[in-house]
């Protein structure tokens, strides 16, 4: 079997100060130069990516939209409410139901998920700030990630 590549990401830097709902959040002009250099490395870094699954929270919605913009095709996105605030278990749930047609995957969403999912399938810890991408390989199918299932083969953090 061909590798698989999960490419994890955070949302980019949000405005913490406008008073809207969590999932309403919005980047912040920081987060707004991070996420288009976050699609910048992804273009020269990934081979290809066949499907994004993006947190339907707006700044991570709206991180996908500055960072795909800058990859020469877009990836068919799914919104799924299960990456918003989600858990490592729930992370982990939504990688086991990727389809084995999907080789490249990225999914955007938040910490402390998206860090803790970094950590259980690499047994490795890598600070997942506001922005940062890791990128895994696996040898193995999506339905049996787990506990060291991959191995973090490149890693990136924005710093617009």
């Amino acid at each position: 079997m061909p590798e698989l590549t999960l490419i994890l990401m955070r949302h980019a830097k949000s405005d913490q100060s406008s008073g809207e709902a969590d999932i309403d959040r919005e980047l912040n002009p920081r987060g707004r130069r991070q996420a288009p250099e976050a699609g910048r490395w992804l273009a020269v870094n990934i081979d290809g990516i066949d499907l994004a699954v993006v947190s339907p929270a707006y700044r991570a919605r709206e991180t996908w939209n500055l960072a795909s913009a800058e990859l020469d095709e877009r990836p068919l996105a799914w919104f799924d409410r299960r990456v918003y605030n989600a858990s490592v278990t729930d992370l982990l749930d939504v990688v086991h139901e990727l389809p084995e047609t999907a080789r490249s995957v990225v999914m955007v969403g938040h910490n402390p998920g998206i860090e803790e999912l970094v950590s259980l399938l690499t047994n490795g810890s890598m600070p997942m700030s506001t922005a940062a991408i890791a990128v895994l390989g696996s040898e193995d199918a999506w339905s049996s990630a787990g506990e060291s299932w991959a191995v973090l083969r490149a890693a990136e953090k924005p710093q617009a």
